[in-house]
């Protein structure tokens, strides 16, 4: 792959926000450029062989819920086979046992694929009592087992992949109709994190487009509307504080992003639809030097988060309005409440979520549900607890 480098950064505490980068060619070939090697270039060819070497590294979380099954087979037909796909599902059980049929489909493509794969029930009870056993009981409800919603999904994918012991954990959502897009975007993650230069890296995708009909042609829309609202008021929070407006921030709903293991144990995480957004928000909190950090082996070196614009189209199933104003509701709520966010920009979120008619006049949005980070969890004793033979086509030794 031939990726630009980036043009411009946005300093923050340790944290190394990089701006939005381009991608030239999805395959550039093998070997180094002789040609191209000089440090003047502003275009980096990544090899093959190193991509497949991050890939051999990579875990793929896919989250799903009740998405049909043809699109669940795209997405992994599109996984990079050196990748190790990690479906967590939350799919129902009655009276269609959604998951059963999930489970063979998976098993029986990766059978012709021969590919191995982890699958693996949001609500299993081995999971539940596991997290109960290593003190990580915020994660479940009131019966007892783990809680509905996409972070929770996530965070399970987190933990297999971390006991499988991958360096690396990209993300893909389960709608994807394009399995082009999805093998672009783990080629985009491989590609960025080979040019991270700390263990504690970050990489994230804008959409080159998201296609809509409209009056019977195709209009393919730069910006969602999710996104357009969450990268404003992140893009805010961090003038406040350095006193130099920017909009270095356009990837404040990636749900396609991955990251070093050594960074996603070491995150916060907020439940639900929130998740993507707490991503920098919960960085700016413990890395960006205005509060205390419990790693102070991170604030010694950087965090550095890449986002990099793809070629292919985005094209997912459509959200109805409900929907879209949780969305925005749970992204501005994180913000609203973190420790960082100053008294002038609580204001202008509240502003906006009464505008859209989201919150009434005397209110203020739901504060999430926050999970600590997972390296507090001891991985050996949360996996005495689980028979992972039934969660694999592969031998575990």
């Amino acid at each position: 792959m031939r990726i630009e480098l980036p043009r411009e950064a946005e300093r923050f505490g340790s944290n190394l926000f990089y701006g939005v980068q381009k991608i030239y060619e999805l395959d550039a070939g093998s070997s180094q450029d002789t040609e191209f090697s000089s440090p003047f270039h502003v275009v980096q060819k990544v090899p093959v062989e190193k991509i497949y070497e991050i890939e051999s590294q990579m875990a793929i979380v896919i989250p799903i819920k009740n998405e049909r099954l043809k699109l669940l087979e795209g997405v992994l037909c599109g996984i990079p086979h050196a990748c190790l796909p990690i479906i967590v599902s939350n799919s129902i059980r009655q009276p269609t046992d959604r998951f059963r049929m999930e489970h063979n489909a998976v098993d029986n493509y990766c059978r012709f694929a021969k590919k191995r794969y982890v699958i693996a029930h949001q609500k299993d009870i081995h999971l539940a009592c596991a997290f109960q056993k290593t003190n990580y009981e915020s994660i479940l409800n009131e019966e007892g087992s783990i809680k509905s919603g996409k972070a929770e999904g996530m965070i399970v994918g987190i933990l297999l992949a971390k006991h499988f012991g991958k360096k690396y954990i990209g993300f893909i959502d389960a709608d994807n109709f394009f399995p082009g897009a999805v093998y672009e975007y783990i080629k985009i993650y491989s590609s960025t994190l080979a040019l991270a230069s700390s263990e504690y890296a970050m990489m994230r995708i804008l959409w080159h487009s998201k296609p809509k009909v409209i009056d019977s042609h195709l209009f393919f829309a730069k910006w969602g509307r999710v996104t357009r609202i969450s990268n404003y008021y992140i893009n805010r929070l961090i003038s406040l504080y350095t006193g130099f407006e920017t909009d270095v921030i356009k990837t404040g709903n990636a749900g396609e992003h991955a990251m070093t293991t050594d960074l996603a144990i070491r995150l916060e995480y907020s439940a639900g639809f929130s998740i993507e957004t707490y991503h920098f928000i919960n960085l700016i909190e413990q890395f960006g030097g205005v509060l205390e950090s419990k790693y102070p082996e991170v604030m010694q070196k950087s965090v550095e988060i890449y986002q990099v614009e793809s070629r292919n189209p985005h094209l997912h199933e459509v959200k109805d309005g409900d929907h879209i104003k949780e969305m925005i509701e749970s992204s501005l709520s994180v913000i609203f409440h973190s420790a960082m966010s100053p008294t002038e920009l609580k204001k202008e979120v509240l502003r906006e979520l009464r505008k859209l008619k989201i919150i009434d006049k005397d209110k203020e949005p739901i504060q999430p549900t926050k999970y600590k980070a997972l390296n507090l969890i001891d991985i050996e004793k949360f996996f005495k607890e689980i028979d992972l033979k039934k969660y694999c086509n592969f031998s575990i030794h």
